[in-house]
C-alpha cells in the first residue's frame, strides 16, 4: 500500500469517525473560504462540536487511530471485509495533530476511537500511550474522550480512565440477539462487564482514605455508550428499555442514538434504507423525559400500539394528547410533577413558575416572559385570566401540532 501523507490520513480517519455519535456535531450547511470570499471554515477535517450540559460548545479533534479492523461487524463500514480506503496514524502523529490543532485554537480536546488491529490489548495499549504522551510529556490539560475496547485487559482500561476525562464503551445494538447476529466476534456479556468495571473504578476514585486523601481521579466526566437504531427490528420501546437498564446499572452519563446508515456491500440481513432521522430525534427527546421529567418507560412507549414513538409530535405532546383527562392544569396550583408533564414547559420554565408563584399569581403573559412555549402549552393549562375552554377536548387538537399535508410528486 502506498504511503499516505498526514493530510490524507486525516481526511480518511476523520471521515471514518463520523459514524460515532458520541460527540456528533450539530447540523449546519457547509461553509469555507477557499473561494477567496470570507474567512474561516466550519468543516475542518476531524473537528466536531460537542455540547456541555451548560450549553457550551466544545470543539474536539474527532478521529480514528486506524480504520483497519480484524472484526467483521456487518453494520460497520470499517469491518475487515469492507472495501474502503485504509489508513493508520502512529502514536506520535495523533499527539502531534492534537497539540498543533490546540495551539492554533482550533480545538479544546480530543475524541479518539479506533478499529481493532492485531488484538484488543495492542490497540488499547496504543490509545493509552497517546493519552499518556499528551498528559505527561506535552502537559496537555484539554479534554480527552477515549473509546474503550471492552475486551482489553483491565489494567489498560484502568490507565485509560486515569488519563482521560471520559470513557465510552458501545453496546452497538439494542439486544444481545442482534449483537450476536451482526457482530459475532463481540460479546454482550463482556461489554457489560467492562462497563460495570468502569463504574466500580469511578466509585472507588470518589472514596477518601482514612487519612482523608483522595485516590487518583478516574474518568471524571463519566462513561457513555452508543446504540445503533434501525439496523435490526427492535422497536423504540426495546431501545429505550435497554437505555433505562444501562443508566440504572452502570451510571452512564449519556446514551447516544445513531440512525443506521446503509453501507456498501452490506449484508442481506441489514435494511436497504436508513430509518427516518426524526426517529433518532424522538429517541433523544424520550431519553430526556425518562431522565429529567419523571416519566416512566411504559407511559412514553405505550402511546402507540407498536411500541414506536410518534414521528409527527414529540413524546411529551403525544402523551398529553393521549391523556387529556389530566388537563388542563392550573399553573398557580399544580404540583411540580404535573407541570413537568405540560407540553412546552421545560425544567427551567417549571422552576421559574414555582419561584414566581410564591409571590403572586401567574397570568398568560407571565408564562410567555419566563420562557414557556405557549403555542404548545395553550390547550393544557389555565392561568389567571386564561382558560383553554373546549380547546383541550377538540377532535382536531392533534392537527394543530402536526405538519400540514404535503402533495407528493410522481416524478
Amino acid at each position: 500500500m502506498a504511503k499516505r501523507s498526514l493530510k490524507e490520513k486525516l481526511a480518511i480517519l476523520s471521515d471514518a469517525a463520523k459514524y460515532d455519535a458520541s460527540c456528533a456535531s450539530s447540523g449546519s450547511t457547509r461553509r469555507d473560504s477557499r473561494d477567496g470570499k470570507g474567512l474561516g471554515s466550519n468543516e475542518g477535517s476531524g473537528i466536531c462540536h460537542a455540547y456541555a450540559p451548560d450549553g457550551r460548545c466544545i470543539s474536539l479533534l474527532k478521529i480514528l487511530m486506524t480504520n483497519f479492523c480484524i472484526y467483521d461487524c456487518a453494520y460497520c463500514i470499517n469491518r475487515v471485509s469492507s472495501n474502503v480506503q485504509r489508513a493508520r496514524f502512529s502514536v506520535e502523529e495523533v499527539v502531534s495533530l492534537t497539540i498543533e490543532f490546540y495551539r492554533r485554537n482550533y480545538i479544546e480536546g480530543l475524541f479518539l476511537s479506533s478499529g481493532i488491529i492485531r488484538s484488543p490489548d495492542a490497540t488499547m495499549a496504543d490509545m493509552v500511550r497517546i493519552a499518556r504522551k499528551l498528559r505527561e510529556e506535552e502537559n496537555f490539560r484539554g479534554y480527552i474522550h477515549l473509546k474503550t475496547i471492552p475486551d482489553a485487559a483491565p489494567e489498560l482500561i484502568d490507565e485509560a480512565g486515569r488519563l482521560a476525562d471520559r470513557l465510552s464503551i458501545n453496546v452497538e445494538l439494542p439486544t444481545d440477539a442482534s449483537v450476536r447476529q451482526h457482530a459475532p466476534e463481540k460479546s454482550p456479556d463482556q461489554i457489560r462487564r467492562a462497563m460495570a468495571d468502569v463504574r466500580l473504578r469511578r466509585q472507588a476514585a470518589k472514596e477518601r482514605s482514612h487519612t482523608g486523601k483522595r485516590p487518583p481521579r478516574f474518568a471524571p466526566a463519566g462513561q457513555s455508550t452508543q446504540v445503533i437504531v434501525g439496523a435490526d427490528g427492535a422497536n423504540d420501546a426495546t431501545i429505550l428499555g435497554q437505555s433505562t437498564r444501562l443508566y440504572g446499572s452502570y451510571g452512564l452519563k449519556r446514551v447516544y442514538y445513531s440512525a443506521f446508515s446503509p453501507i456498501p456491500d452490506a449484508s442481506a440481513r441489514l435494511p436497504l434504507v436508513s430509518p427516518p432521522l426524526q426517529r433518532e430525534h424522538r429517541l433523544y427527546q424520550a431519553d430526556w423525559l425518562l431522565r429529567f421529567y419523571d416519566f416512566q418507560l411504559d407511559e412514553i412507549t405505550g402511546v402507540a400500539p407498536n411500541g414506536n414513538l410518534d414521528l409527527e409530535v414529540d413524546p411529551k405532546l403525544a402523551w398529553a394528547l393521549a391523556n387529556r383527562a389530566q388537563f388542563p392544569v392550573d399553573v398557580n396550583r399544580a404540583s411540580r410533577e404535573m407541570l413537568l408533564r405540560v407540553p412546552g414547559f421545560g425544567v427551567k420554565t417549571v422552576n421559574r413558575i414555582l419561584g414566581t408563584r410564591r409571590h403572586r399569581r401567574l397570568r398568560y403573559d407571565d408564562l410567555l416572559r419566563i420562557g414557556a412555549s405557549m403555542k404548545k402549552a395553550q390547550p393544557f393549562v389555565t392561568a389567571q385570566g386564561w382558560t383553554p375552554g373546549a380547546l383541550t377536548d377538540r377532535a382536531d387538537l392533534r392537527a394543530r401540532f402536526t405538519p400540514p399535508p404535503e402533495q407528493l410528486s410522481l416524478f
